[in-house]
């Protein structure tokens, strides 16, 4: 049973920049605008069986939905959004229909995973969409330097197993970059200033929410020489 408090929005990737942190070095970032999103239903054990919050992001045309969906925004009580998506968290009941959320629900130097769609890089053979080391470059070896080699259908199995690598449409996936760290939140503007690089082209959809993996915890500073009492920090002092 889920026992642990997510957060989680909708935003688009805007860049990359980089910025400087207050030792002066320099830090890849990655701009997202997150939100606003509106809580479009809340999902609770008693209702639903799990316990959930579903987020809605991005203007449409109401003339664009089918009735499903219409009938599913006018009982939230929220305008028709573009994209929906579904936050698993425990306190799902501290939510309302039609709660706006912004930035201002995470922090700097918090740790989440960031899901997005990777960028299409068309058809691609093996080496570069699997990482083939390729054939040989000499020694006899025919103008084929760049294929996969045997798929293994011979007289044993007599077939090409299913799920073998092979040459085909790279990238366009659903990826998500997981232990990315906040650099810094502008609640002014709804930016998310995130270290490091984040799936999917300048504009895509991302879905930014408190990372699924606890961080590891900072090793402890190792004990001086011929230090026989106190703890590592004393020791180091």
């Amino acid at each position: 049973m889920l026992n642990r408090n997510y957060r989680g929005l909708l935003g688009t990737k805007l860049g990359m920049t980089q910025v400087w942190d207050a030792n002066n070095r320099v830090v890849p970032v990655t701009v997202i605008q997150a939100g606003p999103n509106v809580v479009t239903q809340v999902k609770t054990t008693d209702n639903d069986g799990y316990s959930a919050v579903q987020l809605g992001f991005g203007e449409i045309d109401p003339r664009r939905i089918n009735k499903p969906l219409r009938g599913h925004f006018e009982t939230s009580g929220v305008t028709p959004r573009r994209h929906l998506v579904e936050l698993r968290t425990a306190d799902a009941g501290n939510y309302r229909a039609g709660q706006e959320l912004t930035g201002e629900l995470f922090d700097a130097g918090q740790v989440v995973d960031v899901t997005g769609t990777s960028k299409g890089k068309g058809f691609a053979g093996v080496m570069k969409r699997h990482g083939f080391k390729g054939l040989g470059a000499g020694h006899g070896v025919e103008r084929k330097h760049r294929s996969p080699g045997s798929v293994g259908g011979c007289a044993t199995p007599g077939r090409v197993f299913k799920g073998l690598r092979m040459a085909g449409r790279m990238g366009h996936a659903r990826v998500t970059v997981a232990g990315l760290t906040i650099h810094a939140v502008d609640t002014e503007r709804g930016f998310l200033l995130i270290k490091g690089a984040v799936p999917g082209p300048d504009g895509g959809l991302v879905f930014v929410r408190s990372a699924a993996k606890r961080p590891a915890p900072e090793p402890l500073a190792p004990v001086a020489e011929g230090a026989t009492a106190g703890t590592a920090e004393e020791a180091s002092a």
